[in-house]
């Protein structure tokens, strides 16, 4: 039992452990023998909603409920930060200066320190987390573990990365990040969407943008032992700026047991107020300028009535029931948005869903017949990783990573980005052909299997497996002079 300060209750601390042995396995409650010690640092974390706050989220359980003991250090809420417990419930207060106060990784529960941070000064809901680098080298000491995994370079992570240094512990950088997610509103200019005529100063503007971004990004890389990305895209980009140690693509993984086709919940669609007589497109993500939920809204208004055979949706529809968009997700973007679909004639027709729990998320996909994404901003896409999952043909466009999930003609459609004609375009062909949504859907699920998140786990534990032998036997070297 630990007291209010983090400490057991016979004036032990709870992260203290002394690094093994090379022939000991490194044990601790909640890893079994031949467990992996794992330190998760990331400047996004649950509470926090979306992509790389879920990527670390579940990464940090699935590895402790496969027996490792994982210690996690993310921002707080506040300046004065929240401590810890198992599980990433806020405990006490830990602010820059304030000694880790993890806790001891309980059976299948990651410990999560919540340091004190600041909110980010260009990103609605993204705080920056206090920690020096002394505070950060001893949490490291006291928790001993085989591998340092970092998924942010900004504060936190720079704090970490050092104190791994110091203390001789591997570590891997996995980059989440595009320059567009610095600076959202770039994705509506034209030097954003690749369309339209872009004066010299803002193509001058835009390469600065990204050459500060990238410059920084791999020189944070650069000193980590192994970088990863979710895709071959993502790799291709760090590597084109600049990136120089080893690095490898690694998969996000989707839960397929979670997500995967099934009976439609008709009480679900009542508390959403979907229809159930025309076609329900599906978008999940925030709402945010980078998203472009506003293309998706200007392709909707030219799904008209019209001489268009709606019937042909399996739910029955008559002629002239034009299709639904289902906007899934908060953000900045909310009331624009809004505005936008009044401008636009389709008020009606587009279902503002708010913030959707996550035991809601895999009846709401099974409600859709088309999932659609026209984010500019995305090095993979966790929601269009679950919407073909559940079994859903995709539109999406040809930005980011999206083309190595969406096999244009093959299990959805790739259109230009930012080019709302030609999001309609795909979203016609798929909403009135019920056949085609089914094989294409069907082509969604085999391709996605790879992904599934237990193999992507497996795959981490062979990683860390490695860089750790690498780091003992470096270890033993230098102690043998």
């Amino acid at each position: 039992m630990c007291d209010v300060h983090g400490r057991q209750r016979d004036g032990r601390r709870p992260w203290v452990r002394h690094r093994p042995h090379p022939q000991e396995p490194a044990l601790s409650t909640g890893a079994r023998a031949g467990g992996l010690r794992v330190m998760i640092v990331t400047d996004q974390y649950q509470p926090m909603v979306g992509g790389v706050p879920t990527v670390t989220e579940e990464l940090a359980r699935g590895l402790a409920e496969r027996g490792h003991a994982v210690a996690v250090i993310a921002p707080g809420a506040s300046m004065r930060g929240a401590g810890t417990s198992a599980g990433g419930t806020a405990g006490t207060s830990a602010g820059d200066g304030a000694k880790p106060s993890a806790g001891e990784p309980s059976a299948g529960q990651p410990a999560v320190d919540y340091r004190g941070s600041l909110p980010w000064p260009w990103y609605e809901g993204q705080r920056l987390g206090l920690l020096s680098p002394a505070v950060a080298g001893q949490a490291i000491d006291e928790f001993a573990p085989d591998v340092l995994h970092l998924h942010s370079p900004l504060t936190l992570g720079v704090a970490a990365r050092r104190g791994a240094r110091r203390h001789g512990v591997p570590v891997i950088y996995t980059n989440h990040y595009l320059p567009l997610n610095v600076w959202p509103a770039m994705a509506r200019t034209a030097e954003g969407t690749g369309t339209g005529t872009v004066s010299p100063a803002a193509r001058l503007g835009s390469r600065a943008r990204d050459a500060a971004f990238y410059g920084f990004v791999t020189g944070f890389a650069n000193r980590c032992d192994l970088v990863t990305a979710p895709t071959a895209t993502a790799l291709r980009l760090l590597r084109e700026h600049g990136l120089r140690v080893p690095s490898q693509a690694v998969s996000n993984g989707v839960d397929l047991a979670r997500f995967s086709p099934g009976a439609r919940d008709e009480e679900l669609r009542s508390r959403y107020a979907l229809p159930a007589d025309r076609p329900v497109i599906l978008s999940v993500g925030r709402l945010s300028p980078e998203k472009r939920a506003d293309v998706l809204i200007a392709a909707l208004a030219r799904l008209g009535a019209g001489d268009i055979d709606w019937a042909s949706n399996e739910g029955g529809s008559s002629d002239g029931a034009a299709p639904v968009l289902a906007l899934a997700g908060t953000g900045p973007e909310d009331s624009g948005l809004r505005s936008l679909a009044r401008h636009y004639g389709v008020a009606g027709r587009v279902r503002f869903l708010g913030f959707v729990p996550d035991e809601d998320l895999p009846g709401l996909y099974r409600l859709a017949d088309v999932f659609a994404i026209a984010s500019q901003a995305e090095l993979q896409s966790l929601a269009t990783m679950a919407a073909m999952a559940s079994g859903l043909p995709v539109v999406a466009v040809e930005a980011g990573a999206l083309a190595e999930l969406v096999h244009a003609g093959e299990n959805g459609f790739l259109a230009r980005p930012g080019r709302a004609a030609h999001v309609a375009d795909c979203l016609d062909l798929l909403c009135r052909d019920r056949a085609l949504r089914a094989r294409m859907g069907k082509a969604s699920a085999r391709i996605i299997a790879d992904h599934d998140r237990h193999l992507l786990l497996a795959r981490w534990e062979s990683i860390y497996r490695g860089l750790a032998r690498r780091g003992i036997a470096e270890h033993v070297k230098v102690s043998d002079g």
